[in-house]
């Protein structure tokens, strides 16, 4: 199966194309201009590189959030498109399930966190099943203290590991909290490869859907929305 797997969610965004689970191909670039706007030159790189063209793609992956808003909208839009004018299945992948499942470490439970901007975090904990992961609970954004706070009572969980690309976001709150001295996992902020090994493994299940089912999870609600309800 050829997937094409795109993540908007950053500004370290990213694109992938692979072969099942195995990448061909992986593009991203860490500058000041967003990726959303970056998106459309690096995929014209990727299929020129590749010999590739979109309608030769079985399975489109995409990062579903949390993330940037104008971001998830712009990739979702993209992968909504190519989905419905060519007629394939659309996998959406959480980018915290993509941050924990980078993780080395061989232990059962993972607390993915990555920076939400804004004095936050985005955080979820995720159970290792063999090669899957389960979501504990619910994706959460606030501040990294009240996060690491809703969670102390599996600080004394051993076979638990904390996994992120943004360590910095983090590391200050872990010293004042239950989970000071524990070792933090830091990993790539290049999600487009791990999404699209995720998706295809969505779409052998099964899970796969279509064009107009594809949804963002923002899990904290946009800034005019806000403004607007103020």
């Amino acid at each position: 199966m050829l997937s094409l797997a795109v993540d908007t969610s950053t500004q370290s965004g990213s694109l992938a194309v692979l072969r099942d689970e195995r990448l061909l191909g992986l593009i991203g670039t860490s500058v000041q201009e967003t990726y959303s706007s970056r998106l459309f030159r690096h995929l014209r790189f990727m299929l020129t590189e590749l010999d590739a063209s979109l309608e030769q793609f079985d399975l489109f992956s995409v990062a579903a959030g949390p993330g940037s808003f104008t971001g998830l909208r712009v990739g979702l839009a993209a992968v909504k498109g190519w989905a419905e004018a060519f007629g394939k299945p659309v996998a959406a992948v959480s980018v915290l399930e993509a941050v924990a499942a980078q993780a080395t470490t061989p232990v059962s439970l993972l607390i993915a966190v990555l920076d939400a901007r804004r004095g936050q975090v985005f955080g979820a904990v995720y159970e290792r099943h063999g090669a899957d992961l389960a979501l504990r609970g619910e994706e959460m954004v606030m501040a990294p203290e009240e996060f690491l706070a809703s969670l102390a009572g599996l600080a004394g969980e051993q076979a638990l590991a904390l996994v992120t690309p943004t360590p910095g976001a983090i590391e200050g709150a872990l010293e004042s909290s239950a989970f000071r001295g524990r070792p933090v996992e830091t990993v790539s902020p290049l999600l487009a490869g791990v999404i699209g090994r995720l998706g295809y493994r969505r779409a052998a299940r099964g899970e796969s859907g279509d064009a107009l089912g594809l949804d963002a999870n923002y899990v904290r609600r946009p800034d005019a929305e806000v403004k607007w309800k103020d």
